[in-house]
């Protein structure tokens, strides 16, 4: 630092001043790291997303093994079935029952 000096003086601020950007940039790095409570959090965020997203494709999946999406207005599944099922047991009983009496 010897002679006018203003230019060694000027050069060192400047590297003063980078040297403290670079050293906040790395202290807000390691302060990310540090916060273990917002890490979880973010940890958790993307785990619930990932839930959610194999969950609309397993049930997209399910659907279309299913049938489901493929259902209209005509088609109304197995209750219709189940009920004619019934109504034939049902008359079927009432016909052993009246036979039954008569002999």
């Amino acid at each position: 630092m010897t002679g006018n000096g203003t230019g060694d003086t000027e050069a060192l601020r400047e590297e003063i001043r980078r040297t403290r950007v670079e050293l906040g940039e790395t202290m807000e790095a390691l302060a990310a790291k540090a916060d273990v409570k917002k890490r979880l959090k973010s940890s958790a965020d993307q785990a619930r997303e990932r839930v959610r997203e194999q969950a609309a494709v397993t049930v997209a999946r399910v659907r279309a093994q299913a049938g489901l999406h493929q259902q209209g207005p005509g088609r109304q599944g197995p209750a219709p079935f189940i009920a004619l099922a019934a109504g034939a047991v049902a008359t079927a009983v009432v016909l052993m029952i009246i036979r039954g009496r008569r002999a």
